[in-house]
């Protein structure tokens, strides 16, 4: 099931359990929206949050959420964490960014390989196959096609694929991700990240181990 990010009216309180959570994180973690600003500063949010902490079974308190005052300070930061930089952007989120020790071309192209289990391709127009959005938004269809299957053999593949698709990207590369964003002290988004990182160990645990 996915979280629609509207007025807090119509999605708080969250039953987190029946959120597809790879679809929110990809929504948080998108291009700035108004949608998506409007959620983030709806006063139940930061309890919303703190929900979520708890539900992907974070340690201690939940981290304090601070959010930006005005739309404008939301979209500049972004920017300028995320899209533009010299030589880059101080976190960029693409997995080849990080990653070092694989050419960018092999790390889109095995990327790539993935989505073909699904019949799926990302649009080059929209995004590159190593982009943080494109690959949540992978693991939420595999999630989906894997919850709406009732051959026993095609969901263990479907679990066999998460789980390899975790470990040889988004846990691969995420990591290094989230501690450069903890060093550039913006707000939220490194909470987020956070949060981001405990719910895909979660899911990394839940799974099939690989070979």
């Amino acid at each position: 099931m996915s979280i629609a990010i509207a007025d807090e009216s119509a999605t708080l309180p969250i039953d987190w359990q029946q959120t597809d959570l790879y679809r929110f994180f990809a929504r948080v973690f998108g291009p700035p929206t108004h949608e998506c600003f409007q959620f983030m500063t709806g006063h139940l949010t930061p309890r919303a949050l703190a929900d979520l902490w708890k539900y992907l079974g974070g340690e201690g308190e939940s981290p304090e959420f601070l959010w930006f005052a005005t739309y404008d300070l939301y979209e500049a930061a972004y920017i300028s964490l995320f899209d533009v930089g010299v030589p880059e952007p101080p976190v960029p989120l693409f997995e080849s960014a990080h990653d070092k020790s694989h050419p960018a071309q092999e790390i889109a192209l095995e990327a790539t390989y993935f989505y073909e289990v699904l019949g799926l391709k990302s649009d080059p127009a929209r995004a590159v196959p190593d982009y943080l959005i494109t690959q949540l938004e992978f693991m939420a269809t595999v999630s989906f096609t894997q919850e709406k299957t009732i051959d026993e053999a095609n969901s263990a593949s479907l679990a066999r694929v998460k789980t390899e698709f975790l470990e040889r990207h988004l846990l691969n590369w995420l990591p290094a991700a989230s501690r450069k964003l903890n060093g550039t002290g913006a707000p939220g988004f490194p909470v987020l990240m956070e949060m981001l990182l405990q719910f895909l160990r979660n899911e990394q645990s839940c799974g099939p181990r690989s070979e």
